[in-house]
């Protein structure tokens, strides 16, 4: 019983660590109204962004995010203004533009095999890791600390993103343009400027993930794609464009691939999770958590 408290203890610290990796998947979406193929690809940019960072500088691993939330934002911004923001201009009466995803699956492959270029296809970690194999105590269990730091940088940033959605004027203009970008256009608001900013959140969101990750997982080329399909899992399973949403989605995976090997193995673990996408795709499209306005 005490082994099964442990895994579901540390099964939440890993799904809150999923779910962060999917808020910046969930926040584009909400806005522009588009899955980004690219997301997993915006992760491994992020990662390997604070890999190096860390690396030339000594620093704290989480002081890194002093560097990687701008640069992401700034990365993310500019992704959308130059490259996706001309589909959205040529396709303006088209809610949904198909040929957005056309487009980040194109930038997905891109990044990922321009990494590959850049840094070769070796499995990166840092070697001074200050938070590398700490537990922290529990009686008989044990819990990883760099996994406990993650949960609480996850919490801290679900309720950062939803204070700013809720109370500045960019965050009320980023809620009306998803929920009508006419009306909000009629109002004043410049919607491509916001899809900018969305985009920049979302990848700045995505950085902080990044962050999270590094003290216990390898960086290379295509670590995005792993994360990639379960962010798209857990935005299903939380609620298109919903940020608790995301996070309890995230938790719920890691639930299972937590506490799910200690009845069954691993395979049946994973086609659990898969199962249940399946069954809230047919049942509650929305998501378990969706609503008309996520914001």
């Amino acid at each position: 019983m005490l082994y099964i408290i442990e895994d579901m203890i540390n099964g939440v610290l890993m799904g809150s660590i999923y779910g962060l990796t999917a808020m910046g998947l969930t926040i584009i979406f909400g806005v522009l109204k588009v899955i980004n193929f690219a997301h997993g690809s915006l992760l491994m940019v992020g990662m390997y962004a604070a890999y190096w960072a860390i690396s030339l500088t000594g620093i704290h691993p989480y002081l890194a995010l002093v560097i990687v939330i701008p640069a992401m934002f700034i990365f993310g911004y500019y992704l959308q203004d130059i490259v996706i923001k001309p589909i959205f201009i040529a396709e303006k009466n088209v809610r949904e533009p198909i040929t957005v995803i056309i487009v980040t699956t194109g930038i997905w492959y891109i990044l990922d095999n321009l990494a590959l270029l850049v840094f070769g296809p070796q499995y990166r970690s840092l070697s001074n890791n200050p938070l590398q194999g700490q537990m922290l105590e529990l009686g008989e269990m044990f819990v990883s600390v760099p996994k406990l730091y993650g949960f609480i940088t996850a919490l801290v940033t679900a309720g950062a993103i939803h204070w700013f959605m809720k109370n500045t004027l960019m965050g009320r203009a980023i809620r009306a343009t998803s929920m009508d970008r006419e009306a909000a256009s009629l109002m004043g608001i410049n919607q491509y400027r916001i899809y900018n900013v969305a985009f920049g959140i979302g990848a700045a969101t995505t950085g902080i993930a990044a962050v999270t990750l590094l003290p216990f997982y390898n960086v290379f080329p295509t670590v995005g794609v792993l994360f990639d399909i379960k962010g798209f899992i857990i935005v299903v399973l939380g609620g298109l464009g919903s940020i608790s949403g995301a996070l309890i989605g995230g938790i719920i995976v890691g639930l299972i691939e937590s506490v799910g090997p200690q009845f069954m193995t691993a395979t049946w673990t994973e086609a659990i999770v898969y199962g249940l996408f399946l069954i809230v795709l047919f049942v509650k499209p929305s998501g378990l958590f969706g609503q008309k306005h996520d914001w």
